[in-house]
């Protein structure tokens, strides 16, 4: 009996670990799977987030964030399309980060993030969000003053006093139009 029971166990072991090794999404890892296009006619655009197959993808020269995000399978329901332009103009060799609207962590919430929008609100405003101090807001509407309207959330880089660990901070929590 025990001998039967043993090799049970181990052939269904085997089945789960063959089902892993043909369709590796069984894991249950939704984002974290990674898509890379290997060929060397274009450039290295690389998205994540809310989109269906986040990866580096290789485009040709001057695509919009709408091209990218196609060739990424398109946003998931949780996309917040307040967070990005369709035709914002993309950098080759960047990431790009495509924000949720409804908190990722709560599972049943029906509450949309509050966000602020750093192309329009001000710098008391800004504050609001965890993460943006008196000068890192007022670096952002130095930075929209001098440059014109920020195209995408990865140029909050570019502003001083915004780091990586400020950027991932923040990302979730700023739109770029109403």
């Amino acid at each position: 009996m025990i001998k039967i029971l043993i090799g049970v166990v181990v052939a269904a072991f085997v089945v789960i670990m063959g089902f892993m090794i043909i369709d590796p999404d069984l894991s249950g890892n939704k984002n974290n799977s990674i898509v890379e296009m290997v060929d060397n006619s274009g450039n290295k655009y690389t998205i994540e987030g809310e989109v269906k197959k986040a990866g580096t993808y290789v485009l040709t020269d001057n695509i919009t964030m709408l091209d990218l995000i196609s060739a990424a399978g398109g946003t998931s329901a949780n996309a917040d399309d307040l967070a990005y332009f369709d035709e914002a103009p993309l950098k080759s060799g960047s990431s790009y980060y495509i924000a949720c609207k409804y908190d990722e962590t709560d599972i049943c919430s029906k509450n949309e993030i509050t966000k602020v929008n750093i192309n329009e609100d001000d710098a008391a405003t800004l504050m609001t969000v965890n993460g943006i101090t008196t000068s890192i807001a007022s670096s952002i509407v130095s930075y929209r003053t001098e440059n014109g309207i920020f195209d995408t959330v990865e140029e909050l880089m570019e502003v001083y006093g915004i780091g990586n660990a400020t950027y991932h901070k923040i990302r979730n929590y700023v739109i770029l139009h109403s």
